[in-house]
């Protein structure tokens, strides 16, 4: 088996990032997302913006509290999350955290790199004291819910629609991280 394992991200690899991003969006959201909207954050001049974004995550994060880790196999980085504080007014923000994003390359799933990836996130967020974490999850997202739910995730009753054209809802689902 190939050395595995999940490290913080650098400048370097907001390439990678980037691209990861794009194909497990093209692959999961494909019937997630209205018409256009992938093709839109998916296209040639979003896959620059996602780059340069990601190389200021890595390199120079909005807050103390805000991490990018890449999952990496033998080098490679086949997989990404972020996490920061949770900035919706409901909840308690010293003590809850949202997991931004966790995306692993289609390419590269189901060897266990979204959880690990999941679990470097818990133990970081245990190091400073937070006991909740949350994520917005479109409400059609089997994949995503299925994975978090597995882990011990479960939605907590609030729920957002994006306008992208169309309503999207998302839903927020919640865990409890305290040691």
């Amino acid at each position: 088996m190939a050395d595995v394992g999940v490290r913080p991200a650098r400048r370097a690899d907001a390439a990678a990032v980037a691209d990861i991003q794009v194909r497990a969006w093209r692959h999961g959201y494909r019937d997630l997302l209205p018409d256009g909207v992938l093709d839109e954050v998916t296209g040639p001049a979003a896959v620059e913006t996602w780059r340069e974004r990601w190389a200021e995550a890595a390199a120079a994060p909005p807050s103390p509290r805000h991490r990018l880790l890449v999952a990496v196999a033998s080098d490679l980085v086949v997989g990404f999350a972020a996490h920061g504080p949770a900035e919706d007014e409901d909840l308690d923000a010293a003590g809850t955290a949202e997991l931004i994003t966790l995306l692993v390359d289609p390419l590269h799933a189901r060897a266990g790199h979204g959880s690990r990836l999941l679990a470097a996130t818990v133990d970081l967020l245990r190091e400073e004291a937070v006991t909740t974490l949350v994520s917005w999850v479109f409400e059609d997202d089997e994949v995503t819910r299925t994975f978090l739910g597995s882990a011990g995730w479960g939605p907590d009753g609030t729920a957002r629609t994006l306008d992208m054209g169309e309503p999207v809802r998302q839903i927020r689902l919640h865990t409890d991280i305290s040691a």
